[in-house]
């Protein structure tokens, strides 16, 4: 009887965060898939609208800022580059107790049409953290690596 009743318990605390974090998890899975889908599709403006403006992202190459990132990326696009597809799969969605930052992670799949015309098909391993502060939902950090060969299956 005692042990039903701590568990109870321990179902109706855990509960309601549970089931607050509901919407929250959809909210960010449609986040990913949007934010996903304007860097497929090479909309620049909508893709860096995502991002806070102090957001700090750990590429390959090491840290960059947003107007590091901004330039670069934007350079790499009016060269030629073209991101000609873009996927996710393995979404992991995780939120903090107070509902106000969640971390996605997943596996990014990319089919890019380099300057020189050729076309690579690429995984990346990528984790976002978003915080939810009076403007909504803003990408404060990204690490993203290039995923192990198992991945790309």
């Amino acid at each position: 009887m005692k042990t039903t009743l701590l568990w109870t318990f321990a179902l109706l605390i855990a509960g309601p965060p549970t089931l607050a974090n509901a919407g929250s998890s959809a909210d960010i899975g449609q986040l990913e898939q949007d934010f996903n889908a304007a860097y497929a599709a090479n909309d620049l403006d909508k893709y860096f609208g995502y991002y806070s403006d102090d957001a700090i992202l750990w590429f390959q190459d090491g840290r960059t800022d947003i107007p590091s990132y901004k330039k670069e990326w934007t350079a790499l696009i009016k060269s030629g580059m073209q991101i000609q597809a873009g996927t996710t799969s393995d979404m992991h969605i995780r939120f903090s107790p107070q509902g106000d930052a969640a971390v996605a992670s997943y596996l990014l799949h990319l089919k890019t049409k380099k300057a020189d015309q050729s076309v690579i098909n690429e995984v990346f391993q990528e984790t976002d953290v978003w915080f939810k502060g009076t403007g909504g939902w803003k990408i404060t950090h990204v690490h993203y690596s290039d995923a192990p060969a198992a991945a790309h299956k």
